[in-house]
């Protein structure tokens, strides 16, 4: 289901993903750069066209909701990640990730990679 989205696209979905519902006005409010009115609610209606969000109408105004739940998005952000940067290899964005900043995990950090890493070879945490 991923479809590419612009920079402002995804920039208004990180908002209504964190307010999770809003309207134009809502979104306008919480964007950099101070984008017009029109152009917020042009890109809503874009987005929604799209699939990404659906409105209903309280009084006169539209209230914007995400479409799908962040964690499936994300889910579908970071297959398309995966497979367009790092030829599909879990083992490669591990690499990367880790690569010259290891050195910085914490030992929190460290621990729950290594957790990860257990329950994947499908022994106990």
């Amino acid at each position: 289901m991923h479809q590419a989205l612009s920079r402002r696209e995804r920039q208004i979905m990180d908002v209504l993903y964190r307010l999770g519902r809003a309207t134009a006005a809502d979104v306008q409010a919480a964007l950099p750069g101070s984008p017009s009115d029109s152009t917020v609610r042009t890109q809503l209606r874009v987005l929604e066209a799209k699939g990404h969000v659906v409105h209903d109408t309280q009084g006169t105004r539209f209230v914007y909701a995400p479409t799908v739940p962040r964690h499936s998005a994300r889910r579908s952000a970071l297959r398309h990640l995966v497979d367009t940067f790092f030829d599909g290899s879990r083992a490669k964005v591990v690499a990367a990730l880790l690569g010259t900043d290891a050195g910085t995990l914490s030992p929190e950090e460290l621990q729950a990679i290594e957790t990860v890493i257990r329950r994947a070879k499908g022994e106990a945490p």
